[in-house]
C-alpha cells in the first residue's frame, strides 16, 4: 500500500483524478503513459519516469478499474491499453554495478579497522565502527536496505544460523515508519547465514547493550538489531528505527571515501553477492531461495552478468571434445 500510495499521489491522481470512471478509456491510460514517459519528473531528478515504473503504475491501475467491474463499469479500459512492454523495459535496463570477492573482503577489512583515535576503544563505545556490522550483513547475506533495518533480535536464531525477516523499515513521504514485512506472504521468510556472520550479530549485541545502558531512559527499546543509537541524537529517542536515507547518505560518504564505483549502491551488495555466488558454482536454487526470488531461472537471468565467462568454457570443452583443433 505504501508504495501504491507514492504512485498514485504523484503519477495517477494530478494527471487522470479528476476524470469520471465511467469516461476513463484505452486511450486515456495510453495518453497517461506516453505523458509519464516523455514529461520531465521532478520527483526523478527532472528525467521523465522509466518504462518499469509506467508499467508499475498501469499495474495500478488495471487492478483498482478491474475492481470496478461490472458493478460500476463494463469492462476494465486497461486490459486494451498500451503500458512499455517487457522488451521496452529491458532495454532501459541498467548494468549494476557489483564488486568481486577479493574487492568485498578488502571492504570489509577497511570498515572494521578502528579509527585509533585516542578515545577510541575498538569501537565497541567509540562512534568509529557503528555501521561496520550493518555494511557487513549487506555484504554477506544481500538483504535489502529496509530489511537489514527491520531485523529483530527475536527473529535471530542463533544456534541454526538462521535469520527471520519479519518486519522492513519504509520511505513514505518525507518520513518513515517500521512496518511488518507481507512480500513473501504470511510466513516470515527466513535466511541463513554462516556462524561469521552471527559472531557479527553477537558483537553488535554487546555494543548495543552497553549503548542502552548509556544511555539509559532515553533509550526506548524496539527489539530491532540496527536501531538508531545515541550518535548525535539531537532530539526524539533512541532505539527506534533509523531513516533509510540516513543511512544511504553514511553510505554514500563511505562509498567516495573508499573508492568505490561512484554509482554503487546499498541495493547493488545484493546484485554483487547473487553474482559471484553464481560464478563461484553454488546451487542456484539454493542463492535464488536465499534472497527470496520467485524462480532460480530469474536469478540467474538478472544476476549473472558474467555467464559470458561460463558460455565461453563450455565452447571450448565441446570443442575440446568434438576435436575441432585437428581440423584445420
Amino acid at each position: 500500500m505504501a508504495g501504491y500510495e507514492t504512485k498514485i499521489r504523484l503519477h495517477i491522481t494530478p494527471h487522470i483524478g479528476s476524470v469520471k470512471l465511467c469516461e476513463v478509456t484505452d486511450d486515456t491510460l495510453d495518453d497517461l503513459y506516453r505523458m509519464l514517459e516523455t514529461a520531465p519528473c521532478p520527483t526523478n531528478k527532472g528525467k521523465p519516469l522509466g518504462a518499469k515504473s509506467v508499467r508499475h503504475v498501469h499495474n495500478i491501475l488495471s487492478g483498482a478499474l478491474g475492481a470496478a467491474v461490472p458493478k460500476l463499469i463494463p469492462a476494465n479500459p486497461a486490459a486494451t491499453a498500451h503500458p512499455p512492454t517487457a522488451r521496452e523495459i529491458r532495454k532501459q535496463e541498467r548494468d549494476f554495478p557489483t564488486v568481486d570477492d577479493g574487492q568485498t573482503a578488502r571492504f570489509l577489512g577497511s570498515v572494521w579497522e578502528p579509527c585509533g583515535n585516542r578515545a577510541c576503544d575498538g569501537g565497541l563505545t567509540h562512534h568509529c565502527l557503528r555501521d561496520a556490522p550493518l555494511w557487513t550483513v549487506y555484504a554477506a547475506t544481500g538483504v535489502r536496505r529496509g530489511e537489514a533495518l527491520g531485523m529483530k533480535w527475536s527473529l535471530v536464531h542463533w544456534d541454526e544460523g538462521a535469520i527471520e525477516l519479519g518486519w522492513v523499515v519504509v520511505e513514505e513521504g518525507n518520513t518513515y515508519r517500521l512496518r511488518k514485512l507481507t512480500k513473501d506472504g504470511d510466513a516470515n521468510a527466513r535466511i541463513y547465514v554462516d556462524q561469521s556472520v552471527m559472531s557479527v550479530l553477537k558483537w553488535q549485541k554487546q555494543r548495543q547493550d552497553e549503548e542502552r545502558e548509556r544511555l539509559d531512559s532515553a533509550w526506548v527499546d524496539h527489539d530491532l538489531v540496527f536501531a538508531r543509537d545515541g550518535f548525535k541524537l539531537y532530539r526524539g529517542e533512541a532505539g527506534g528505527p533509523q531513516d533509510p536515507e540516513k543511512v544511504s547518505a553514511r553510505w554514500r560518504t563511505l562509498r567516495n571515501r573508499l573508492k568505490l564505483p561512484e554509482d554503487f549502491r546499498i541495493h547493488d551488495w545484493r546484485h554483487g553477492k547473487v553474482t559471484n555466488d553464481l560464478e563461484a558454482g553454488e546451487n542456484p536454487v539454493e542463492v535464488s531461495a536465499n534472497v527470496r526470488h520467485h524462480s532460480p531461472g530469474y536469478t540467474m537471468a538478472r544476476y549473472g552478468h558474467s555467464r559470458k565467462d561460463g558460455a565461453w568454457r563450455l565452447a571450448a570443452s565441446g570443442a575440446g571434445r568434438l576435436g575441432l583443433s585437428s581440423l584445420v
